[in-house]
């Protein structure tokens, strides 16, 4: 698989500032809801017989610790960390699943607080765009195989598993020819 395209680099770097973006608003959101929580226990309506019977202010400090790691993880995914991803892809589920047991206590915020992480997930895959090509893999898509150490042609078929399709040949400089082997001498 070969680099992105310029419009495709684009696409995921606007992906990732979104999440970034996102994850900031979604964990400032949780910090607040949090801290009405915490202060006025009226804030939360509480629900009786449910299933995830919490008392309003343990709801509380549950967003205030989760919307705290948000705030964190949404600040290094914007300075680039390579574990902010996995990290937000992580807490982006953890708060969905969160505000899903949440939904009776609030239940619009809590929806779209799910919508949000839903969101926040899809773009934060890594992409291969900044992977160095593999042995063989030529930067532009391409196959490109050099010969091994002791080897005058290359002994691996393009990805396409065509025996067919010739394979490229190093320059006549790096001391192979370039014309291939007829099967006479």
């Amino acid at each position: 698989m070969g680099r992105r395209s310029s419009s495709g680099q684009a696409w995921a770097t606007g992906g990732m500032v979104f999440a970034a973006t996102m994850l900031l608003m979604v964990g400032v959101w949780q910090v607040f809801v949090g801290i009405a929580a915490i202060a006025d226990d009226g804030f939360l309506v509480a629900v009786r017989g449910y299933t995830y019977d919490i008392d309003t202010t343990a709801w509380g400090w549950i967003h205030v610790a989760l919307g705290a790691l948000v705030i964190v993880t949404g600040f290094f995914l914007f300075t680039g960390a390579a574990w902010a991803r996995g990290v937000g892809i992580a807490l982006a589920a953890i708060s969905a699943v969160n505000n899903f047991i949440f939904l009776p206590y609030y239940p619009l915020w809590a929806i779209v607080v799910i919508a949000l992480d839903v969101s926040i997930i899809w773009p934060l895959p890594p992409v291969d765009a900044d992977r160095p090509p593999a042995r063989g893999e030529d930067p532009a898509g391409g196959y490109n195989e050099t010969p091994r150490s002791g080897e005058r042609w290359p002994t691996n078929r393009p990805a396409t598993g065509r025996a067919d399709q010739p394979t490229d040949v190093p320059a006549a400089s790096e001391g192979v020819t370039n014309t291939p082997p007829t099967g006479r001498q």
